[in-house]
């Protein structure tokens, strides 16, 4: 987490309060999530791994590119130390299969570190940003150009940018830089700049007095979108984002009381009608989500609270996906109390409801933040960052996720407890359990290994209702059930056994008012066996 500089000035809380409540009304209730039908799958791709952290991943045309500091990639499922490939600092990967491609350069010296990649709209070109001083045995300041075809070292663009480049946006005409720099090519130039595609300094300027980190440039709206840490833009306050003039860099839009103090933005991405803001912070009273505003007047759509400071967000076909550490999302739509962490969110762009797609990692290296990067390449999802784990499982710093089918199987497999307080009933209860990319389960009950019933119910990991199913049986007699879930596709083990014996007659219990067994419900459609995955069954299948 960054600490924003002290500052005396003082936050007009009431007025912040009225934006928020014509803006975006609270949802105190956090509920379950909607339903996912468009979410990517939370089970990941086989990936390459890297052996520090990824800050920046970037895609163009087939390519992702992925930068960070690490010395060495290696393959899926290897261990650190094994199978290692080198790479310093930068490595591409193909989008689609995700082998590792010979495009290799070494960026060293400085921190040597990659933090920033963009490529021009056709994809020709990637811009790569940071802070280091050599590419291979080249002399370079910052920032650097790559022809994709050959992933060659472009000769034309050498800017000098004299501190740390942490965000790059391009259009047909221009590369806007943003970063740590007062200065490019001994020219004094604030925390933003903008270049020619062949690396000329241009006469955009801005006056910003903080570092910047994230740049969206907006040209069908004749604007550039700017976030990071600054309070102060052209003379003005402009609390971490502003929108600037293309060619000039005076302000244009205002976003008062959007982002309060303790705050940055750490990242921007947009659709054809509105643009998003990803925002972290530290101590009381910060901002760590996400908002989405209009481009075409800069108003608020939706702003969401949850906790957890946001450090990428991607759109796609109407969902804003987002990697942060959320803990408490209780005022969002879909949301969470305060608990664990969750490094990754998808939400609807319409509502920001949180939606049933929960992938996550670890914490990880460095600062212990998880996720820092993400790119959408040929309808699949890469993240980068500082992880160690997905879902449970070795997976260092990259992953990926797919469109398609649900695909990850049922957390556990429910354990049975059984009564029998009434002649002939056997009532089985239960906890549910969870899915990662599917809310609603089916809980498929066997006596003596034949199916019953079956169940439907939703749930999260935050909560897991108790269930219960009365089976009607012959007085006195003695059966074994077990439990299995499903959802729809993968399937877990069938619980051990429950061996339970029917009462003959009704206790004194029984007497009392009892709730009405959960109704069972028709069979749901036969489940696909999935290969490579032996524990997985058939679940209406009769053994």
């Amino acid at each position: 987490m960054r600490l924003r500089k002290s500052t005396t000035r003082l936050v007009t809380t009431a007025s912040t309060v009225a934006l928020l409540a014509t803006a975006a009304p609270l949802a105190t209730a956090h509920g379950s999530p909607a339903r996912n039908e468009k979410t990517l799958t939370a089970a990941p791709l086989a990936t390459w791994q890297t052996d520090g952290i990824v800050w920046s991943v970037a895609y163009a045309r087939g390519v992702v590119y992925v930068g960070g500091t690490f010395d060495s990639v290696r393959p899926p499922g290897a261990k650190p130390g094994q199978k290692e490939v080198a790479r310093k600092n930068f490595a591409a990967f193909d989008a689609v299969t995700g082998k590792l491609l010979p495009c290799a350069h070494s960026f060293s010296e400085g921190e040597g570190t990659v933090r920033a990649l963009k490529a021009s709209p056709d994809g020709k070109v990637l811009y790569v940003g940071g802070s280091f001083g050599k590419v291979d045995d080249t002399g370079v300041a910052s920032v650097v150009a790559l022809n994709t075809a050959k992933c060659s070292l472009r000769a034309d663009f050498r800017p000098a940018v004299a501190a740390t480049v942490r965000a790059i946006d391009t259009t047909r005409t221009t590369v806007y830089l943003g970063g740590d720099f007062t200065t490019v090519d001994g020219q004094s130039r604030n925390y933003i700049a903008s270049l020619s595609p062949k690396g000329k300094l241009l006469p955009f300027r801005a006056d910003i007095d903080q570092p910047v980190r994230a740049v969206l440039a907006v040209p069908d709206h004749k604007k550039v979108l700017v976030g990071g840490d600054f309070e102060h833009v052209n003379g003005a306050t402009e609390d971490s984002l502003v929108a600037l003039n293309p060619s000039t860099g005076a302000t244009v839009t205002s976003f008062p009381h959007w982002v309060p103090l303790y705050s940055s933005v750490k990242a921007l991405a947009r659709d054809k009608t509105n643009f998003y803001v990803g925002a972290e912070g530290t101590g009381a009273g910060i901002f760590d989500g996400r908002i989405a505003g209009r481009l075409s007047d800069g108003k608020m759509v939706w702003k969401d609270f949850c906790q957890g400071a946001t450090q990428a967000i991607v759109v796609q076909r109407g969902l804003l996906y987002s990697a942060s550490h959320a803990h408490n999302c209780v005022r969002t739509p879909g949301g969470f109390p305060d608990g664990r962490r969750r490094h990754f969110l998808v939400q609807s762009v319409s509502d920001r409801r949180i939606l049933h797609w929960f992938p996550d990692t670890d914490d990880g290296l460095g600062e212990a933040i998880g996720p820092r990067a993400l790119v959408m390449a040929k309808g699949i999802l890469w993240a980068g960052g500082e992880f160690t784990t997905v879902n449970g499982r070795p997976q260092q710093g990259l992953t990926r996720f797919t469109s398609g089918p649900a695909n990850t199987a049922p957390e556990a497999t429910p354990q049975l407890t059984a009564t029998s307080s009434r002649a002939g009933k056997v009532k089985l209860t239960w906890q549910a359990t969870w899915d990662r990319d599917t809310a609603e389960l089916t809980y498929l009950i066997y006596r003596d290994r034949v199916r019953v019933a079956s169940l439907k119910k939703r749930s999260t990991d935050w909560e897991l209702p108790e269930m219960t199913y009365t089976d009607s049986v012959k007085p006195g007699s003695r059966h074994r059930y077990t439990i299995a879930v499903t959802d729809g596709r993968n399937t877990t083990r069938r619980s051990k056994a429950l061996v339970a014996t029917a009462a003959t007659k009704a206790t004194a219990a029984a007497k009392a008012p009892a709730t009405a067994p959960a109704a069972a419900t028709a069979p749901a459609t036969a489940t696909k066996r999935s290969v490579g995955e032996p524990w997985w069954v058939n679940p209406f299948a009769t053994p």
